[in-house]
């Protein structure tokens, strides 16, 4: 039996960073996938591909809206999916292939296969491309990550009723996509699909899309989202689904007890995902698991298992691939006796629509709700040039202060490019910093990045730019 310093389970963000961590820091490393590529879903069914796909069908919208404002003359615009499909493949193969590379070059011993727990101290790797093999570590690392959410009446098909994985790679565009949930996932797709031509319904049971943003950010991305064609039904509960022999699907569902019905060629069902520990034989090995059937942990993601830690998707918090990484970078520093750390409330997240939304820390109702004394700065990307250089002034930035001590508590950023905007409010904040130490930080002039520091300003009520 070949043993081991850390044995890490699912090659995902969290789990191949932990890895790859681990490795320079001294350790012998084994990693362990049931995909023959690296990378998890993020990388091969997830963030990766669906980035491409949104980035490839903004190039759509370009051509077809706004090339001829910029005096770009086209004449008609075709969209061959196959090439489209291919790019995005492509992307993910270099990148899956690049993370191949690294663990080699790190000397990280990979194995593919399903991984089960045999006792506390073994796993056993099955159906991969060689036989059976045991395995044991000191450590070992459960970073198996999580999978789409099933509805029990809205069971994935594959053709009609698809989730996330499937929804990356339509081999043609579905004339009547409708989306179940308006979370990140959900608004994506949907946004890809309706660029290249699908009618979109997006169908979700609270009263906003992204319920954990600010009710006007919320309010002004739902406007630009039906203005690109989406169509938004909220407050609607599903019930289930109704198909006849050679005639289009019917979601079924309702809103204050009156019937709704939803002509769909594919349902893309997009309400969240699961902590996956499918197979892993927990049991054997002892680890509990949450109300919620998340891998239980404590603040150092240790499980109630000596020698046995969890990270990202499968242990409570954001389902997110760069607090998975996080996790995997503190936990093989704690295992090689290093002071690793994960500051947990500065978690940045992002929709990847166009325009982008992202935050950080508290919102301004939610700071509210908590009876917190708050400033508010608000800048429109309507009053940055570079934005109106680039027509790109939807939207705008928000900083929410602490009232008495000017500390940063969080942030909102609706516009484009929000998702990298919004990187040096963390920075600021994981410092202590206040609104004005953001608003004295000098940005280049003309940047997009200017509406953050004038948010900034806003706070004291001081932006030079804004009446």
């Amino acid at each position: 039996m070949d043993n081991f310093d850390l044995l890490v389970i699912g090659a995902g963000p969290g789990g191949y960073v932990c890895a790859f961590r681990a490795a320079q820091l001294g350790l012998k490393v084994a990693l362990i996938d049931k995909r023959p590529t690296l990378g998890g879903t993020c990388l091969n069914v997830g963030c990766i591909p669906s980035k491409a796909l949104l980035h490839s069908s903004e190039h759509v919208v370009f051509a077809r809206q706004h090339a001829a404002e910029h005096g770009i003359k086209l004449g008609s615009v075709d969209v061959d999916l196959a090439a489209l499909l291919k790019r995005k493949d492509d992307v993910v193969t270099k990148l899956v292939g690049g993370v191949s590379q690294l663990a080699k070059a790190r000397k990280i011993t990979v194995l593919t296969g399903s991984a089960a727990f045999t006792s506390a101290s073994v796993v056993r790797v099955t159906g991969g491309t060689g036989e059976a093999r045991e395995v044991s570590a000191k450590n070992i690392v459960i970073a198996t990550g999580s999978a789409p959410v099933e509805l029990p009446f809205l069971k994935f098909d594959g053709e009609t009723v698809v989730s996330s994985d499937h929804a990356i790679g339509f081999s043609s565009v579905p004339k009547r996509l409708v989306v179940v949930g308006g979370g990140a996932i959900g608004l994506e797709l949907g946004s890809v699909w309706a660029r290249l031509g699908s009618d979109v319904t997006v169908v979700e049971f609270l009263p906003k899309l992204i319920a954990t943003y600010d009710d006007d950010v919320v309010r002004n991305f739902t406007r630009l989202l039906q203005k690109q064609g989406l169509k938004i039904e909220l407050n609607a509960k599903v019930t289930g689904l109704r198909t006849a022999k050679g005639a289009p699907a019917t979601l079924l569902a309702e809103r204050d007890g009156k019937p709704l019905e939803f002509a769909a060629d594919k349902v893309l069902v997009a309400v969240g995902r699961r902590p996956f520990t499918d197979g892993l034989g927990l049991e054997k090995a002892g680890v509990q698991l949450d109300e919620k059937k998340r891998v239980k942990v404590d603040g150092h993601l240790r499980t109630n298992v000596p020698g046995i830690w969890a990270v990202g998707d499968v242990v409570a918090g954001p389902m997110l691939a760069h607090k998975a990484e996080e996790d995997g970078v503190a936990v093989a520093e704690w295992i090689a006796g290093k002071a690793g750390h994960v500051n947990w409330d500065l978690v940045p997240a992002v929709v990847y629509t166009s325009p982008e939304v992202a935050s950080i820390g508290l919102g301004e109702d939610a700071a509210k709700a908590k009876g917190l004394a708050v400033n508010v700065g608000r800048f429109n990307f309507a009053a940055n040039g570079r934005a109106i250089a680039a027509g790109t002034t939807d939207g705008y930035a928000k900083i929410i202060a602490d009232a008495k001590t000017d500390r940063i508590l969080g942030a909102q950023i609706l516009g484009h490019n929000a998702g990298e905007l919004i990187s040096e409010i963390v920075t600021h904040m994981e410092y202590g910093g206040s609104a004005e130490d953001l608003a004295r930080t000098i940005h280049a002039h003309p940047t997009m990045s200017e509406t953050v520091r004038e948010a900034g300003l806003a706070v004291s009520k001081s932006a030079l730019h804004a009446i």
